[in-house]
């Protein structure tokens, strides 16, 4: 792709026996969030820390910002930030400080750099807190400041990897208006979440990563359109009666929650599905405290692709 600010073609990385990635392929186009997810040990930190240089692949053909992250690694690290999954702030340190130490780090010289931090400090809303250590700042301003920091130098490519771990819903709804506005400047932005509200909300388009490789990929809709369209989910007052309901019901590929007392399945017409449900429902003496159709979320996606049953048993 011409206007692709990620291209991976083929890439391999092994830790001893373990093939971290196994011929992963991927492209990002410019200006664009592109979301990858997948469960832990998928390769999703691997896949950043090649494309980012601090890794050597062992095989592929791997491009960032249209340089060689092989042989041309010094090009690609001067047009790429990195936020991983820990902060790399001085605590003792107030915000502008720590903005501009990153700033002298990347040889800006102390003038550029003051500038650098005042206009960072702005744009994530955090001047009036600059002179405030680092240490007195909630989760989600850390976060922010962190992000900064990865900007010091204004990137073309942004690596966000698992950015709001840890984060207070307000605090990831922070970062996430934080990546909005960058994206909005022009900024491509690779982001490895497990957060899959976080795909949803900022993502264009979504890889799912399983055993090194790309498994799917599409925009969150066609992603969802994956597990078979609309869904109905059936809560019972009586976790008990989950197995009765299972065997009852003209649903397939039912799964079932049992501490919420759910059962939800895939449907391909709406309205009958409902009536039929309703219907079974009431001539068996079954009681449900509610029936609803709804769109299946990314997270059902991602379980139904990896194969990831710890939170969703198929129903028996």
């Amino acid at each position: 792709m011409a206007d692709a600010a990620i291209t991976v073609e083929g890439a391999e990385k092994r830790y001893g026996d373990k093939k971290a990635l196994d011929g992963l392929d991927l492209t990002v186009a410019r200006g664009t969030v592109h979301g990858v997810l997948g469960p832990n040990g998928a390769g999703k930190t691997t896949l950043v820390r090649v494309l980012s240089t601090l890794l050597r692949p062992d095989a592929g053909r791997i491009q960032v910002a249209g340089h060689d992250v092989v042989r041309e690694a010094y090009a690609v690290r001067l047009r790429i930030g990195l936020l991983g999954q820990h902060a790399a702030l001085d605590e003792e340190l107030g915000g502008r400080q720590n903005l501009e130490m990153f700033g002298r780090l990347h040889h800006l010289g102390a003038k550029r750099a003051r500038a650098r931090a005042d206009e960072l400090l702005d744009r994530f809303d955090l001047a009036g807190t600059g002179r405030k250590a680092v240490r007195q700042y909630s989760g989600g301003m850390r976060r922010r400041l962190d992000l900064a920091a990865s900007l010091i130098t204004e990137p073309e490519v942004l690596f966000l990897d698992e950015p709001t771990t840890g984060l207070d819903p307000r605090g990831r709804a922070e970062v996430w208006s934080s990546v909005r506005s960058l994206v909005g400047g022009g900024t491509t932005v690779l982001l490895t979440t497990q957060y899959l509200e976080e795909a949803d909300q900022l993502a264009d388009r979504i890889s799912v990563v399983d055993t090194g490789r790309v498994i799917a990929e599409g925009t969150a809709d066609e992603l969802k359109a994956l597990t078979g369209g609309d869904r109905i989910d059936v809560v019972l007052r009586d976790a008990g009666r989950l197995g009765a309901a299972v065997a009852l019901l003209p649903l397939t590929g039912v799964t079932v929650d049992t501490d919420r007392r759910l059962l939800s399945a895939p449907v391909t017409d709406r309205m009958e599905a409902l009536s039929a449900v309703v219907r079974a429902l009431g001539e068996s003496g079954i009681e449900a405290e509610d029936v609803a159709l709804r769109r299946p979320t990314l997270d059902e996606v991602f379980l139904h692709l990896t194969g990831d049953d710890r939170r969703v048993k198929e129903a028996a």
